[in-house]
């Protein structure tokens, strides 16, 4: 169970108690992401993840940040997403006073000096150099913008070198002004501590500021890019990713796609894993998901294969998805799927840190707030009929979008073998 407590001109705060915990997690969301940026100011986002902790009124530096928390046992990290940025604590039950004021300082009094800003850009460029040296973090990259286009949803979060080498320092500024109010946060507390207590710890850190948060531009229609990108890096093995649109968050169809994905692509039982990696061996790695935004949403399929299995793989997986949309799954198989979804919610509920992120996750993104037996209930209602039409609805040859990384001169045919059968 949970409650919730909106501050007057202040954050949401959610709690979820876990009796006997030993730890305390906290996870405050911003609600802003890099949605909300101009292309010219691509990767602002995910810059004023970067440069908080780069020292805040009471921390003035990342080692008093970092000892902060970490001399204590604890740990903490950042993530920028499309639609919020989180940032999250772990710390001893004793220290949750601790672990809230940090949050609290590095979100609403951050120093972002000029200095420390110029001396970020390098460290973030050097980070996006990792992700395109890395085919599967650069096939990501190429099957966000096959499937989104080259607007917000498809551009990398980071931005790229260009844009993070000339961002305005008076950009950031602005970025941290406008949406980095305490009132457009979400904080959200799991473990052995009352509510009342999360409340008051969470009003003396975050204080109060509220102001206009600009909205986003729609997501296109979708598929918004090229129906296949390939490119080319000097490596031994491809990355191989293949989806079709899905359905935006909170999609009445929701919890139905996340067991054909479970079917599908989850797991070392699931068809994809059985059939491309252990009776064919096309593959050694392959997995599907989905990706869900407020008004947009794909599922794929990545595999990592050896070039020259590029075709036979891509027909193995094209097969498994029209096997899925042409055929129930039996009674067996779905059960399994759902012991399997449920059974994985239940475990990391057991994890603080899980916890928070669940709760403090939908109060920012959702439209409602469900507990793990109402998440429990919607999986165990849905039906090897709804699975099938929901895989007829999203998997049509025209809605297919593929992105490959391959050595050199691998891979250029590929795009005539993309099509269903059947």
């Amino acid at each position: 169970m949970f409650e919730r407590t909106a501050l007057p001109h202040g954050p949401r705060v959610i709690s979820a108690r876990h009796p006997g915990s030993r730890s305390v997690s906290i996870a405050a969301f911003v609600l802003a992401g890099s949605r909300l940026e101009t292309p010219d100011q691509a990767g602002v986002a995910h810059f004023m993840e970067h440069i908080t902790f780069k020292g805040t009124a009471a921390y003035p530096s990342s080692r008093a940040i970092a000892e902060a928390i970490e001399g204590v046992g604890g740990s903490f990290n950042a993530a920028t997403d499309r639609e919020s940025t989180v940032y999250w604590v772990r710390v001893p039950r004793r220290e949750a006073a601790r672990g809230m004021d940090v949050l609290g300082e590095l979100i609403v009094r951050p120093v972002l000096a000029d200095a420390e800003i110029d001396h970020e850009r390098t460290v973030i460029v050097e980070e996006i150099r990792s992700y395109y040296d890395d085919p599967v973090e650069y096939g990501q990259i190429l099957f966000q913008q096959a499937m989104f286009g080259d607007g917000p949803l498809g551009r990398e979060i980071c931005g790229d070198e260009a844009t993070i080498r000339s961002l305005p320092t008076d950009a950031i500024h602005a970025f941290w002004s406008t949406l980095y109010r305490p009132a457009n946060v979400v904080v959200a507390v799991a473990g052995d501590i009352a509510h009342d207590e999360a409340v008051e710890l969470a009003g003396r850190a975050f204080g109060q500021g509220n102001g206009i948060v600009p909205g986003f531009q729609q997501a296109p229609v979708l598929p918004a890019g090229e129906r296949y990108r390939l490119e080319h890096r000097d490596t031994t093995q491809a990355q191989l990713l293949v989806g079709v649109p899905a359905f935006r968050r909170d999609h009445p169809d929701a919890w139905t796609l996340a067991l054909l994905n479970t079917i599908l692509g989850d797991g070392m039982s699931s068809r994809l894993f059985l059939s491309v990696r252990e009776e064919k061996a096309l593959a050694y790695d392959i997995s599907s998901g989905s990706l869900d935004y407020a008004d947009a949403g794909a599922f794929e399929v990545s595999a990592g294969v050896d070039p020259d299995n590029l075709g036979d793989a891509l027909e193995a997986i094209l097969v498994e998805l029209a096997r899925v949309r042409d055929e129930p799954v039996p009674d067996d198989e779905l059960a399994k799927a759902k012991s399997y979804l449920s059974g994985g919610m239940e475990l990391r509920m057991d994890e603080t840190r899980y916890l928070a992120s669940w709760f403090g996750g939908q109060e920012a993104l959702h439209e409602h707030v469900l507990t793990l037996d109402d998440a429990l209930a919607q999986v165990e209602v849905v039906t090897a009929a709804d699975i099938q039409r929901v895989a007829g609805e999203i998997f049509r040859d025209d809605a297919l979008r593929l992105a490959v990384v391959a050595p050199p001169r691998r891979g250029r045919a590929l795009g005539r073998r993309l099509r269903l059968p059947g």
